[in-house]
């Protein structure tokens, strides 16, 4: 199992800290560094920031949102970050979430399963460097009765082929994952109930496209905090958490609400979300179990943390990403070298 580094969003106060994380993690052989955007700092441009200053890890969007780019725009950004980061990076993609996409980029959130599938097919035909022509339900190029004209990629990508993810949480995204990506980017996850919640999904969509898990980068991202008092590093997360499960989507729409109730903890998805929407965001926080926060962290000792490790690999991650807690840098890279001791002690590195 690989390790990784998600540095979330920039512009939170801690980007001089975020660069110091991603060279520390290049140092000690992480395997990739994600960034996120939503609707404050863009992907790209940090990850090509990070790129020019470190050598060897991998950078990667966590996500490129779909509603903000037409499929081109994003084969262009990924050629060029593959070409000037020498070969190092890996295209995630993701829908955002209705808020996002009809408030901040006035795109209509509808269809999102065959949106995608249409975006991934015109990125990767695009990256081929073919004349790009398609027909679909949301995308026609060139239009039709116009002056456009098929026209190809001037940019050359280090490699044939980018590695391309997709942010993906409930069953049928999971399963189109599976059919149309290369890896999946997940959040939330339990590795007690991984298989349940997720990877069963995967590898159906494998099967359909008569592929197997082989090769497939299964890739969650996690929170780690390095302490004795598991339940003191775990109140760390809790606004985190009931951010996630409670405010982030409307009541009918959130997924992550969704996922947590697939978990078992139906009862406390509603209560943290019924908190969190009348504005008690105080109370939702309290009102996340410890039991959900534990079992999708790594909290504790090296070697808790190393026990928790296994059962991740156990249940088929292969890129299990870290996003290493800490209030000042040096216990944010206190995390990260923690991180890679608890794998050589798990005996996965």
């Amino acid at each position: 199992m690989r390790l990784g580094i998600n540095l979330g969003y920039w512009g939170a106060g801690m980007d001089g800290d975020n660069l110091a994380v991603a060279q520390e993690a290049d140092r000690l052989g992480y395997d990739v560094c994600w960034a996120a955007e939503a609707y404050g700092s863009d992907a790209p441009t940090v990850l090509s920031w990070v790129a020019a200053q470190t050598e060897s890890i991998d950078v990667g969007s966590a996500i490129l949102q779909i509603p903000a780019r037409q499929p081109a725009m994003t084969a262009m950004t990924a050629a060029t970050l593959d070409s000037l980061s020498g070969g190092r990076f890996r295209l995630g993609l993701g829908v955002s979430g209705p808020q996002v996409s009809e408030g901040w980029y006035g795109v209509k959130f509808d269809k999102p399963l065959a949106r995608t599938r249409e975006y991934v097919e015109i990125v990767r035909k695009a990256m081929t460097r073919e004349r790009l022509t398609y027909e679909g339900e949301h995308w026609t190029l060139p239009l039709p009765g116009g002056p456009g004209k098929p026209i190809k990629l001037t940019v050359h990508p280090e490699r044939e082929r980018i590695p391309l993810y997709i942010a993906a949480i409930g069953p049928k995204n999971l399963e189109q994952t599976g059919e149309i990506a290369d890896g999946a980017l997940l959040i939330f996850p339990s590795a007690e109930h991984l298989e349940d919640t997720a990877i069963r999904y995967i590898r159906a969509g494998r099967e359909k496209v008569g592929r197997t898990m082989d090769g497939f980068d299964v890739c969650p991202t996690v929170p780690l905090a390095v302490g004795d008092d598991v339940r003191a590093l775990a109140d760390m997360f809790r606004p985190y958490t009931a951010l996630y499960v409670g405010g982030m989507g409307s009541r009918k729409q959130n997924f992550y609400n969704q996922l947590a109730q697939r978990m078992g903890y139906e009862k406390e998805a509603a209560e943290i979300q019924d908190k969190y929407l009348a504005g008690d965001k105080a109370g939702a926080a309290a009102a996340v179990p410890h039991e959900l926060i534990d079992s999708t962290a790594l909290l504790g000792t090296v070697d808790r943390i190393a026990d928790r490790m296994r059962a991740y690999a156990a249940a088929g991650v292969t890129t299990l990403t870290l996003a290493p807690a800490g209030f000042t840098l040096e216990e944010r890279l206190t995390a990260l070298r923690a991180g890679t001791e608890a794998l050589e002690r798990a005996g996965l590195a």
